[in-house]
């Protein structure tokens, strides 16, 4: 037969329960027997109503579910409704690139005026670097001996012999040794003769008197007459000086110009 322990468990055993090991008092039976045969007496209410949608217990005349919102009268769900509560903004967009400036518009083209194919086309006019002379001149170009002796030059003198006579068309004429890298070309060149700078002397003449101007020689510019001897003075760097009837123009290391009209048939 069941007993009923102290704690409520139902034992098989009569003395000791089967689950807790305590003793089970005499009388134990009846109690467990009375509690087998009691009826629920737990009240139901009849006036409920359980939710289709939930299960959940309603009052009998609630037109709506307390849980879950179920419409008793239709038999439909509430509709949801959209909630803005929680709803963010959509984050902001890149604003559109800025359009790019439209380029300068090109400047309108001028038209140049056409030319007329007949009209007369005057030549501009030669201009000379310097005016050419009336009645020519020349300029004799020795090797002097003597001068070179008087210099103590140690570049070995050419023979001497017949001058070189060159032609003086206009009115200044450079006196120095050619050189084309420097562009130099003098009127009277004695490239021969290396004691004479490039861009040694130069003669002008108004027509009838010649005179010669140092241009800052390495050796200078002498005049002297054939009959008074060798010169001893040069001529001042930057100064004109006439060059006298009678008179010679010594320079470089062996070099004596005479300036003198050109005979018939020279020029």
């Amino acid at each position: 037969m069941a007993r009923t322990c102290p704690d409520g468990h139902t034992s098989q055993s009569e003395d000791y329960c089967d689950v807790c090991g305590l003793a089970i008092e005499a009388g134990s039976e009846a109690s467990a027997e009375a509690d087998a045969t009691a009826p629920d007496l737990t009240p139901v209410r009849p006036d409920t109503q359980q939710c289709p949608n939930c299960s959940a217990a309603n009052p009998d005349d609630a037109l709506f579910c307390e849980a879950c919102g179920y419409d008793y009268t239709t038999g439909t769900m509430p509709r949801a409704v959209e909630s803005s509560i929680f709803t963010l903004p959509p984050p902001p967009s890149d604003p559109p690139p800025a359009p790019a400036p439209a380029p300068a518009p090109a400047p309108a083209p001028v038209a140049e005026p056409e030319a007329d194919p007949d009209a007369e086309v005057t030549p501009a006019p030669f201009v000379s670097p310097t005016p050419e002379l009336e009645r020519p001149w020349v300029a004799e170009v020795w090797i002097d001996p003597d001068w070179y002796h008087d210099q103590g030059s140690s570049d070995p003198m050419p023979s001497p012999g017949m001058p070189t006579v060159v032609i003086l068309h206009r009115t200044s004429s450079l006196v120095g040794r050619a050189s084309r890298s420097r562009g130099i070309s003098p009127e009277v060149d004695v490239s021969g003769d290396p004691g004479v700078s490039r861009r040694h002397a130069q003669l002008t003449t108004d027509g009838t008197r010649w005179f010669i101007e140092d241009l800052g020689s390495a050796n200078g510019t002498y005049i002297g007459s054939a009959t008074a001897g060798l010169p001893d003075d040069p001529v001042p760097p930057g100064q004109k000086r006439e060059i006298a009837a009678g008179e010679q123009v010594y320079l470089g290391a062996w070099t004596r110009i005479v300036i003198r009209e050109a005979a018939e048939g020279e020029a």
